[in-house]
């Protein structure tokens, strides 16, 4: 007679093993130091850190009851907020990295939750990175939407009030979804000093 100590161990061991997606190597665990200057472009580059620190913190842990909840029916569900989010970061790239925003254009394939979040991130810092180093200047930037011969150009202040604004917008939106479906935000993450508090 076999054990049954024994029998659940050896089922355990056929399931398969999900490779661990860790998290320590992600952007926004902690907020950057800030520049030693204040320009124009530090200043946009902290903004889009705090966005990174509070998507960092808004998404970690995020479970799959939590990604299907919605809190209406005619409401995105979380899931879709963050691609939603993503959609929002890819315009702030694309316009520092002097790109249009081409209409029908999906920068971002199908991907599993821990993708996108990685993806998201490394988009933020990546945006923050050139702003911070001289790879661009707000007098140069301009958000463009393309769509076919259509073109729409716009100043980087709607940068600032549109993507990034709308981008924090919903970040709250997660964090407020995520209590609602019983996992609330780490409280311990200080969006003041962009640390996590002992």
């Amino acid at each position: 007679m076999k054990s049954p100590i024994l029998a659940m161990l050896f089922s355990l061991s056929l399931l398969p093993v999900l490779p661990a997606q860790s998290t320590a190597n992600l952007p926004y665990r902690q907020i950057p130091d800030y520049p030693e200057s204040y320009t124009p472009e530090s200043v946009a580059a902290r903004m889009v850190d705090g966005l990174g620190f509070r998507y960092y913190w808004a998404t970690e842990g995020l479970r799959a009851e939590d990604l299907a909840f919605r809190p209406s029916p005619e409401a995105r569900t979380t899931d879709e907020t963050l691609d939603h989010i993503l959609g929002l970061v890819d315009i702030v790239l694309n316009t520092v990295q002097g790109k249009a925003n081409i209409r029908g254009e999906d920068d971002n394939p199908p991907v599993d939750f821990e993708a996108k979040r990685k993806m998201t991130l490394e988009k933020l810092a990546m945006a923050s990175d050139l702003l911070k180093n001289g790879g661009a200047k707000l007098e140069d930037l301009e958000i463009v939407f393309q769509n076919g011969d259509n073109k729409s150009e716009f100043p980087f202040w709607n940068l600032l009030n549109g993507p990034i604004a709308d981008a924090l917008w919903h970040v709250g939106q997660v964090v407020s979804f995520r209590r609602s479906s019983g996992n609330p935000f780490n409280s311990k993450a200080s969006v003041f000093t962009g640390k996590l508090r002992d």
